[in-house]
């Protein structure tokens, strides 16, 4: 649909001899029958001015067309503004202008996200050179009369009010601002956006291009098709496997029949690990070859970030990037619009959309309405909101509403976990989620256990990490998420324990399970459902405790910024005791599906003792189970005690079940690889299992306040020397000559180190910068900035992998 469209001698006239507002303003009203809101009706009247001025330019045809508001076909996308002519060439060109009445604006470290207030506070948005680049990729990418007829698409943003800040224009962003220019503020502007304009626009279409482009029939082009295609190919976490294979065929079969006389729905049931987001992607991969209009839904937004993130290799977004969607975007779809939608995580679908919940009737129904063929993938004990209401019931009854017909499947082999299915079971009977016969548990494969400390747990996800980093921290939301406002405090603070530390809900964002420094982050339920890691180390809050052998349930001790239970208190209010069970089945639901994110393993801090002690209980043999996670009879010393027994070499098993014992600041100055070949230390530490003894490793103690945000003064930590790889933003030891540390006493410290290099055509390089930051309470620690001169002589001797 197109809301107003003319010719640029039209526009000019409606602009300014006419209020263009009240003429776009009454054409959305005609095609709509809605009234547009009061803040785009105040954007089109300055906005589509100051367009006019960039188009009041005699060398860009008089009959060239203008297009404002085009909705494009399968997507809930909006093109602000289409210049369309031909070029020299005599070729279709289509000029898209994304514009924004912005004055300011902040950058994010998030992947084309900047943050501005919009809809009356600030919230991170989409900058405007990736919406003008990603509105260019789906025309391009699915659009037949775009692709087959050889148009030119050349987007860009036009920021008229918005004067250069490096903000909005930063070099972050630069990978976007070259796919689709950006113009700001000034006459100067002004005047390279009607360069841009003319560059391509040489002859006057009077409009026919555009119509063109809303008259094309919408499905992937073979670009797209192949694109996918050779994504998936060779990508080992895409392979289907037992009954994936199966499914994934059925499914296929009943895609391909499905048309809009003949809608088709099918419900594929599957607990944790059983691939259901691998079948989900093999799917859209296969359809896409088909040349059918898919799309991979979810409501969370992270399973379809990573998952795109893993078939493109990239962090950042990409041509197929459209092939994936959020739930709620379909309210106003056409119905059968699409050939397939496949939803994941379906059980995370809610009644509502929009950021206020108040858009569209229900999104079952939305989805089957808007294609042939709706594949939803359930797993119901993980609904994990008050307001999800993706059950198996419900899909049906829309189904039959609909006049789909209604198919079933389910996953069964179990790939999370080490395959365990008496893992899930147990897991099931202990959390209270439904009895089963599986009382106790013996580890077998799976590596199960429970630690004393959050800093523990820490320790063992940190060097659970290093092979190949799939291993995260993850909690129940129990923790107000303070560092949305305020980045430089900590959310999950346990005093007790001296630990501290941050939601992943940052720079991060939905990417959070695969950065490679989020391993300093603590996951919620929000970003690392229908995602897996090899190990997952869980902290189960207050909500979730046990007394007198039974579980209980406590819904206020959520955190306020949590919406998981948003609504309880008001419905207990009113006498709605049905929330009380509800809420009981969220809370434990949330715990069984962050306890089996992992793939091999599965560590757990529990907050209340009493809990702790019961699951402890629940183990098959309680008591190896103590030994090995606890800390081998730590041994008090001056006061303090060691988290890790204290051994004579002649009592060691050298890097076999101990590392040596170093004091930093004597032997700092004088280390090398060759010490470490060979057992002769005097000192050695036994640790727990989970940090793999081996040649290399040491450990010693931080001393001083420059770390204590992740590392209290005096903390025993595990060291590597001469780390291999990349070091930026790792906690590092490092030696300068003009270093002159206060806590160390010497030319080294334990700082966090990030470096800036220079690459030359030849291969090598050189380095431009390097900083030492300290992560610390107290300002009197500085960062230590060195530039080209010394950057090159700054020595790491060894990392900080672990807090003991």
């Amino acid at each position: 649909m197109i809301v107003y469209q003319a010719t640029k001698a039209q526009f000019l006239k409606h602009a300014f001899e006419d209020d263009i507002h009240e003429v776009v303003g009454a054409a959305y009203r005609e095609r709509t029958g809605r009234r547009v809101s009061p803040s785009e009706f105040a954007a089109w009247k300055e906005s589509l001015v100051s367009m006019a001025k960039v188009l009041n330019d005699r060398d860009i045809p008089e009959d060239s067309g203008v297009a404002i508001e085009y909705g494009i076909p399968g997507s809930a996308k909006r093109v602000d503004l289409i210049v369309s002519g031909f070029d020299d060439a005599k070729s279709p060109a289509v000029v898209i202008v994304e514009l924004k009445r912005w004055d300011k604006a902040r950058r994010t470290g998030k992947d084309a996200i900047v943050r501005t207030r919009y809809s009356g506070a600030e919230q991170d948005v989409l900058h405007p050179s990736y919406q003008a680049w990603s509105y260019a990729a789906l025309l391009t990418g699915f659009n037949e009369a775009v692709y087959d007829g050889g148009m030119l698409l050349q987007p860009c943003a036009y920021l008229h009010n918005y004067s250069a800040d490096g903000e909005i224009d930063h070099g972050f962003y630069a990978h976007y601002i070259e796919q689709a220019p950006l113009f700001l503020k000034g006459e100067a502007e002004r005047g390279k956006l009607k360069s841009f304009i003319k560059r391509y626009i040489r002859h006057g279409d009077k409009g026919s291009v555009v119509v063109q482009i809303e008259g094309g029939k919408i499905r992937p082009s073979k670009y797209i098709a192949d694109s996918i295609d050779r994504m998936l190919k060779g990508n080992q976490e895409f392979v289907l496997v037992d009954d994936q294979k199966l499914v994934f065929e059925n499914a296929l079969a009943l895609a391909k029949e499905a048309s809009p006389k003949t809608k088709n729905v099918m419900i594929i049931e599957g607990g944790p690990g059983t691939g259901k987001s691998v079948v989900a992607v093999n799917l859209l991969a296969a359809l896409t070859r088909l040349r059918k209009l898919a799309r991979y839904v979810s409501k969370n937004a992270a399973p379809r970030t990573v998952y795109e993130s893993k078939l493109t290799g990239k962090m950042r977004k990409t041509e197929i990037s459209n092939l994936f969607s959020g739930s709620g975007v379909f309210t106003d779809g056409k119905p059968n619009e699409f050939d397939v939608l496949i939803v994941d995580e379906a059980h995370r679908l809610n009644e509502k959309s929009g950021l206020y919940q108040n858009l569209g009737d229900n999104q079952i129904k939305e989805l089957i309405t808007s294609a042939s063929c709706s594949i939803f993938f359930i797993d119901e004990n993980q609904r994990v909101t008050l307001k999800d209401i993706g059950r198996k019931s419900e899909i049906e009854r829309w189904a039959a509403e609909l006049g789909a017909t209604a198919s079933h499947a389910k996953l069964e082999s179990q790939f999370r976990c080490s395959g365990s299915d008496g893992y899930l079971a147990w897991l099931d009977d202990v959390l209270g989620v439904h009895p089963t016969a599986n009382e106790t548990f013996d580890r077998g494969s799976f590596d199960f256990r429970i630690v004393d400390s959050p800093n523990v747990l820490r320790g063992m996800i940190r060097a659970a990490n290093k092979a190949n980093n799939r291993a995260r921290m993850v909690a129940g939301y129990c923790w107000n998420w303070v560092s949305k406002k305020r980045p430089q405090e900590y959310d999950i603070a346990m005093p007790e324990h001296g630990f501290k530390a941050r939601w992943n809900l940052s720079s991060d964002g939905s990417l959070w399970i695969v950065a490679p420094e989020s391993v300093e982050e603590i996951g919620c339920i929000h970003t690392s459902q229908g995602l897996e890691v090899d190990y997952v180390g869980v902290i189960v809050g207050p909500d979730f405790i046990v007394r007198g052998g039974e579980v209980v349930t406590v819904p206020e001790c959520r955190a306020r910024t949590d919406k998981s239970l948003s609504g309880y208190k008001t419905r207990l209010k009113a006498g709605d005791e049905d929330v009380i069970d509800e809420a009981d089945e969220v809370i434990k639901n949330t715990y069984r599906t962050l306890m089996t994110r992992g793939m091999k393993g599965c560590y757990v801090y529990f907050t209340d003792r009493e809990t702790a002690e019961y699951f402890k209980a629940r183990l098959a043999s309680p008591r190896l189970q103590a030994a090995e996670v606890s800390s081998l009879e730590p041994e008090t010393v001056a006061g303090s005690v060691l988290p890790f027994k204290r051994v004579e070499r002649r009592k060691a098993k050298p890097y076999v079940n101990a590392v040596p014992v170093l004091d930093l600041k004597f032997a700092a100055g004088g280390f090398s690889g060759a010490q470490f070949e060979g057992p002769d230390h005097d000192d050695w530490a036994v640790i727990p299992k989970a940090f793999r003894p081996r040649k290399g490793l040491f450990a010693a103690q931080v001393v001083g306040e420059s770390m204590n945000r992740r590392y209290p003064n005096g903390a025993w930590c595990l060291f590597e020397v001469n780390p291999k790889g990349t070091r930026n933003n790792r906690v590092v030891v490092a030696e300068h000559r003009s270093i002159h540390d206060p806590d160390t006493g010497g030319s080294y410290t334990v700082k966090v180190y990030q470096s800036t290099k220079e690459y030359q055509k030849d291969g090598t390089w050189r380095h431009l910068e390097v900083r030492l930051r300290p992560d610390s309470d107290d300002p009197k620690y500085k960062e230590l900035v060195l530039g080209p001169d010394a950057a090159g002589s700054v020595r790491i001797i060894a990392e900080l992998i672990a807090e003991l």
